[in-house]
């Protein structure tokens, strides 16, 4: 809200977009229980009536019209089917990195052009330049705590043309606080720090809920080979955890690897965890494709700070990276992205 606020105050003619992805569960605006993802185009009218009445204060506070956009079949091909696959294939999902550019800047951007939008404004906490010969760069958000540049590392040249960060040269605290001094609604809004497609249950529960996914009981062992017990599905499972292995020891175990063509968890200690060098897949270059290795700075997760590492570029949008202090829990199916200070280099998948 506060995004679209500042956009108005430098005279830009703003129109709203909500996506409906079919598995939100507000229930206090129409009578009746929440359609599954699955129903048909009928149900889009459910959505649509509860997110308006949602939504109706903020378009009237901003004075702006708010349309609903059906991204329901989208959302389920793209994020969750990608979610579940992902998961079966003994990997850990990333889907906020999945969804941006195939949602967000995907199907959303579409909707906002064929309205007749120049682009797509968002609240991300990053900046985007443009250069002088036309590219366009991603930095980090000035905010060291919120930014969100690690999340928009698999944007393209062409989306990012399009992409308006408004909120990226400020600090949480300071769009709390003109949020409250202009009275914006709702200015202490909490936010979400889960999957938004996942509920109370958690993904394990999610996961066993999908009828295409069958969880598969099997053996955990330690790096030497030796049975310690039995797991109820890779699933839940990823690397570097350490709750719910349930096997006793003089010190905790850590999952280490998850070995799928055998259906068995592997654990070990803490120190089993370091790796020195990591291969990264499919990568979306945001700066030009090194030719050579490059000194970079890679983060491995969200939550991760970034660590010093030598790129090398190999063929087919690949590249080894070898990190030059050994990390812990670099996790297949985890976005890697690559950084030069500030500025997004690019991203990958951890193969």
């Amino acid at each position: 809200m506060v995004a679209a606020d500042l956009l108005q105050k430098q005279n830009h003619r703003i129109v709203g977009l909500h996506f409906i992805t079919g598995y939100e569960t507000d229930t206090d605006c129409t009578s009746g229980s929440v359609p599954s993802p699955a129903a048909g185009i009928e149900s889009f009218d459910y959505f649509k009536t509860c997110a308006l009445k949602k939504l109706a204060p903020i378009a009237d506070q901003l004075d702006i019209e708010i349309d609903i956009v059906d991204c329901r079949k989208q959302f389920q091909s793209a994020v969750v089917d990608y979610f579940i696959r992902t998961y079966r294939n003994g990997k850990t999902p990333n889907p906020c990195l999945f969804c941006n550019p195939r949602i967000k800047f995907g199907t959303l951007l579409e909707a906002a052009i064929k309205r007749g939008a120049s682009g797509l404004a968002t609240g991300h906490y990053a900046l985007i330049n443009k250069d002088s010969t036309g590219r366009f760069h991603l930095y980090k958000g000035v905010d060291p705590f919120k930014e969100q540049s690690y999340f928009l590392a698999m944007l393209s040249q062409a989306q990012l043309a399009q992409a308006c960060f408004p909120l990226g040269g400020m600090t949480k605290s300071d769009v709390v606080k003109l949020a409250g001094k202009r009275k914006l609604f709702p200015a202490d809004r909490k936010e979400s720090q889960d999957i938004c497609f996942i509920k109370n249950n958690g993904y394990g529960a999610f996961l066993d809920s999908q009828p295409e996914f069958s969880p598969l009981p099997g053996l955990i062992e330690d790096t030497g080979g030796t049975v310690l017990g039995r797991h109820q599905g890779l699933h839940l499972f990823t690397i570097g955890q350490r709750r719910g292995i349930n096997c006793p020891a003089a010190e905790p175990y850590y999952v280490i690897r998850l070995d799928r063509q055998r259906n068995c968890l592997v654990v070990g200690w803490k120190k089993d965890l370091l790796t020195e060098e990591c291969h990264v897949e499919n990568i979306n270059w945001i700066n030009k494709r090194p030719k050579k290795p490059i000194e970079t700075q890679v983060r491995l997760r969200y939550r991760h700070k970034e660590v010093s590492a030598k790129l090398y570029p190999m063929a087919g949008n690949c590249a080894k990276i070898r990190f030059a202090v050994s990390q812990e829990a670099v996790t297949p199916g985890q976005g890697a992205v690559f950084y030069e200070n500030d500025e997004v280099l690019g991203g990958g998948w951890i193969k």
